[in-house]
């Protein structure tokens, strides 16, 4: 595990912006910087940057190699169920890939009833209402308990800097915005991934919550993965080791993705509305860690980060010049 002062030494040379115009066309997400070439290739830096309440709220040490290289992992270990976007990984920080047309909805799949934003399933479930993206809820259930089965709840992509909303297979269809068949293509695929991933992660000590899919068209019609999977940004882990005892004593469930930063956002108020509070740089090292430990928890390997400054690094590994 990386130390706390090696993580405090990052904290100097975070990546929260890069201008690489010699890659391409750039546009920038809330998380990784998107350059689109002539000849039809992407490179998609993953920046240190962290959003959550669909804001970009500053920036975790390492955070982005993390990313990035756990995203490979998972791509890597995929590919026999579903297609992914990836060429190459040229950097700790970028992936060369495959330019696509992203499909206009995030495809979200849920385990368990929990979560604190305005779109999460326990939101919803906690005032009450028992029907979710067109899926029946059985009453009865407490934050954090597991459903009968994983369920499918899309979300509309919402322009950058608004809110996501979940829909039904139905209510998406309606808007017009994807096909029937491609809808149901991509929500086979997801399903499939995130069954490989809870059984994965169970064989790891962990327990796959929740998680979002994005996935584009490639220029020939294919439908592949693409941005990033089963990842701290992505997806949602608990450890399973303490799971029961925790829910039994109405405790959060113990984990490493960045519901620990959204839980402390929480409770200064914010809730993605309003002025985003200055996130300590204890915090940030702590979420770093705990990228760092969700990492070496689900590869097996040990994180080794790398410490040179980010943009000459990418410059170099990238032939761009100086």
């Amino acid at each position: 595990m990386v130390s706390a002062d090696t993580l405090r030494e990052a904290l100097r040379t975070t990546l929260d912006h890069t201008d690489f115009g010699a890659l391409g066309a750039k546009y920038e997400g809330k998380v990784r910087d998107n350059y689109t070439t002539g000849d039809g290739r992407r490179f998609l830096v993953a920046t240190d940057r962290i959003s959550a309440f669909d804001r970009v709220l500053g920036t975790l040490p390492l955070k982005g190699q993390v990313l990035n290289l756990l995203a490979a992992h998972w791509f890597e270990a995929t590919k026999h169920i579903a297609p992914n976007h990836v060429i190459s990984v040229p950097d700790p920080n970028v992936v060369e890939a495959v330019e696509c047309t992203p499909l206009p909805v995030e495809m979200v799949v849920r385990a368990y009833v929990t979560g604190v934003t305005s779109t999460s399933i326990w939101t919803h479930y906690a005032r009450g209402e028992r029907v979710f993206c067109g899926h029946h809820l059985p009453d009865g259930l407490r934050k954090n308990d597991r459903l009968p089965a994983p369920i499918l709840t899309p979300s509309t992509k919402a322009p950058k800097g608004g809110h996501d909303v979940s829909a039904s297979r139905e209510e998406i269809l309606a808007e017009g915005v994807i096909s029937a068949r491609d809808f149901d293509e991509a929500a086979e695929m997801v399903m499939a991934l995130f069954a490989f991933g809870q059984k994965r992660c169970e064989e790891r000590g962990l327990i796959l919550v929740d998680t979002k899919y994005e996935l584009g068209k490639t220029k020939d019609g294919r439908i592949v993965v693409i941005d990033e999977i089963h990842t701290p940004d992505s997806s949602r882990f608990w450890f399973a080791r303490t799971y029961d005892e925790r829910r039994a004593r109405g405790e959060e469930p113990e984990s490493f993705d960045k519901e620990y930063v959204r839980r402390w956002l929480a409770g200064t108020g914010f809730t993605g509305d309003g002025p985003i509070p200055t996130i300590p740089d204890d915090v940030r090292v702590e979420a770093a860690r705990r990228y760092i430990e969700a990492f070496e928890a689900i590869t097996g390997q040990v994180f080794v980060p790398n410490l040179e400054d980010p943009h000459a690094r990418i410059r170099r590994n990238l032939a761009l010049p100086l």
